[in-house]
């Protein structure tokens, strides 16, 4: 069946109560047994069952075997937002001593978030991932993972995805890739041979400003057994499947960092229209780059589904559309705080990922704190404004963008 129908049906096939057609929202945290030793089995992996509502739950088990349908993986484990995701993953599968390398144009609370592991012990690259041999020459006998995005946020680079592949293939090192940009509809990164893949669930998938989520999901493309840092009691049973499990027990468990069963029903629901949303959402983002990159006060346009955009290739190669968010440099003279504030109906706003159209002042909020020095390096100047857009028609945003922008 096709992405949409299977995302549509996908709780019924799975098997819902009293024949619903969603999976129902299971509050509690707790679950009970007849016997003390159908306890013991589940607690031990050899019966399946629920244990705790901080690693499992029904809602939030029926959200996971979605996620991994979209990514054509093999499971997924859901967390309470994204970062905490990126956060359990690092501290379930690094130690201390340890090397990571990834993209320079790293989200900027991804990019803190590393450098706060830098400070623990685990050694960190950041190095401009739109070429692989970039990556290739930072490698070491340390090194652990290769951490990269899609399409970077807020200047739309796209990662060397397929040569970065091919770089940890041959080294032996875990390719984790972010799809959050992308979502599994416009791109999945199991083509370009990633191990793990990452989503804000809380962005597209979700897709309506209204929970927050996380997923890692394992692609079955990495050798575990050749993973130093597994733990000896997660060694047994598929090999596959030793990475995603220590996340879950060592990661998941001993953090907390779950989702609720409230969040995952929301992010469920809403994902349902991830084809529908995105389809539109990418046709006004096109709209839009064009007219912004024949606008007189627009100096420079990021969007890869412009031919002159660096990656433009790329984009046309991996992704089914180019992404629906943007950005632009205003000419010398505007002030992008006055422009902001003509908007009308897109929303002054940060996330990303909404139904709505979204702006904000790149250097002034999201990229703020990592000074002006480390702006400059990302490409970011203090006019840059920054477009997550929305489902909208078209004409009423082509409209508001044209007036905010006029200088009479």
């Amino acid at each position: 069946m096709g992405f949409t129908t299977n995302l549509v049906h996908s709780d019924r096939e799975f098997g819902v109560e009293h024949g619903n057609l969603l999976k129902p929202i299971h509050p509690g945290v707790t679950y009970g047994y007849e016997d003390a030793e159908s306890l013991a089995r589940v607690f031990q992996g050899k019966e399946k069952g629920y244990t705790y509502g901080r690693q499992v739950n029904p809602t939030v088990e029926a959200l996971e075997k979605k996620v991994t349908g979209m990514e054509d993986g093999l499971a997924s484990i859901a967390f309470g937002t994204g970062m905490a995701a990126i956060g359990t993953l690092l501290f379930s599968l690094l130690r201390r001593g340890d090397h990571l390398i990834a993209s320079q144009y790293l989200f900027g609370n991804s990019a803190s978030l590393f450098e706060s592991f830098g400070v623990h012990g685990i050694d960190v690259s950041f190095v401009d991932a739109t070429n692989a041999l970039n990556v290739a020459r930072e490698v070491r006998p340390e090194t652990k993972i290769v951490f990269v995005e899609t399409i970077a946020n807020p200047r739309t680079q796209i990662a060397d995805l397929e040569g970065i592949g091919g770089v940890c293939r041959e080294s032996g090192l875990l390719y984790v890739v972010d799809n959050t940009l992308t979502s599994p509809y416009l791109f999945q990164p199991k083509q370009v041979g990633a191990g793990l893949v990452v989503n804000s669930l809380t962005k597209y998938i979700g897709g309506h400003g209204n929970a927050l989520g996380g997923s890692i999901t394992e692609m079955g493309q990495f050798n575990w057994s050749e993973y130093a840092n597994i733990y000896d009691q997660y060694r047994s049973g598929d090999a596959a499947m030793w990475g995603i499990n220590q996340i879950k027990k060592k990661g998941l468990r001993d953090f907390g960092a779950s989702l609720s069963a409230d969040a995952a029903h929301r992010l469920s629901t809403g994902c349902d229209t991830l084809a529908l949303r995105l389809d539109r959402a990418c046709k006004n983002a096109s709209a839009l780059a064009s007219f912004f990159n024949e606008h007189a006060s627009i100096n420079a346009v990021y969007y890869p589904g412009l031919p002159g955009h660096p990656q433009f290739e790329r984009a046309r190669t991996h992704f089914l559309h180019p992404g629906a968010i943007l950005s632009f440099e205003l000419i010398d003279g505007l002030d992008c705080f006055e422009v902001l504030n003509r908007l009308q109906t897109v929303v002054k706003a940060t996330h990303l990922g909404d139904i709505r159209t979204l702006a904000l002042p790149v250097a002034h909020s999201i990229f703020f704190e990592l000074g002006p020095e480390r702006r400059a390096a990302m490409g970011i100047k203090d006019n840059l404004i920054r477009v997550s857009v929305g489902i909208e028609d078209p004409a009423d945003l082509l409209q508001d963008f044209e007036q905010a922008l006029s200088r009479d």
